[in-house]
């Protein structure tokens, strides 16, 4: 590829992203490292590893809400207690799915586990009404036992 041909895969990435895409790993593939638009992929590959750390935080959010509806909001708990442990379930495999494909995302978990329950805790407080102070401060299990397949609030039925 000529100069002006690596000045058009730049223009292609924001003209046309998928087929920019095509052309990189084709780049790729043929080893020809000199023709990649590289500001480009660098920025891609760094949005790529920052996506799976949202990925996993709002996750583990939901999953850390739909517990504490599970122990805590009494009032919606008959009408909603399945729907809440069917997603329970689904937020679990999620994270372990993404663990799985990359494990050294697994510190990060132990990382924003109490941020995040802080945003789920202030966020079931809102729903139920009840005001923040009615859900404990601290986790109401550690990170073992949230993401154990098995585990539920004691109160779980």
């Amino acid at each position: 590829m000529t100069p002006t041909s690596t000045r058009t895969l730049k223009n292609l990435y924001t003209e046309d992203y998928y087929l920019w895409l095509e052309a990189t790993v084709k780049n790729l593939k043929n080893g020809q490292v000199n023709d990649l638009d590289l500001d480009n992929l660098i920025e891609e590959l760094e949005s790529m590893g920052k996506s799976e750390k949202r990925a996993i935080a709002s996750l583990l959010t939901r999953l850390l809400e739909h517990l504490l509806k599970i122990a805590y909001w009494q009032a919606e708990r008959e009408r909603n207690l399945g729907h809440w442990s069917l997603e329970v379930t689904n937020f679990r495999y999620q994270i372990s799915k993404i663990i799985a494909d990359s494990p050294s995302l697994k510190p990060y978990i132990q990382e924003i586990f109490l941020e995040s329950y802080g945003v789920a805790r202030k966020g079931v407080s809102r729903a139920i009404g009840e005001g923040k102070d009615f859900l404990p401060e601290q986790p109401i299990a550690s990170l073992e036992q949230v993401l154990d397949e098995d585990w539920f609030p004691n109160n779980y039925s």
